[in-house]
């Protein structure tokens, strides 16, 4: 009976020290989830707090700076340059390279059309 008795005895001791030290490490890390917790709701809050504050002021975000406006369009080609375009592509068509619904696409993008 008493090596029963010693048997139970360290059975309830590994079970308590276990339990001892399974609570300690979870309010370990609950402390340090709540100190985490705590910083990034003091910096949400103060992040909330600078919004209000400059619109109370009358303080307004400033704009994006405005996109440089787009340069100007290249000046109009020759009519030269059109027609010996088009010249190549029809000589394209012609050796069996471009068909003509890839030709009429090619001429309209050229022409503008």
């Amino acid at each position: 009976m008493p090596g029963l008795l010693r048997g139970v005895a360290r059975t309830a001791v590994v079970a308590g020290t276990a339990s001892a030290v399974a609570g300690r490490v979870q309010r370990r890390q609950a402390s340090k989830f709540a100190e985490k917790d705590a910083a990034t709701a003091a910096q949400r809050q103060q992040a909330y707090d600078d919004q209000v504050y400059g619109q109370q002021q009358g303080y307004q975000e400033q704009p994006p700076p405005a996109a440089a406006p787009a340069p100007p369009p290249p000046p109009a080609a020759a009519s030269t340059d059109v027609v010996q375009q088009l010249k190549g592509l029809a000589e394209l068509r012609d050796q069996g390279i471009l068909t003509d619904e890839e030709f009429a696409a090619q001429k309209a993008k050229i022409l503008g059309t």
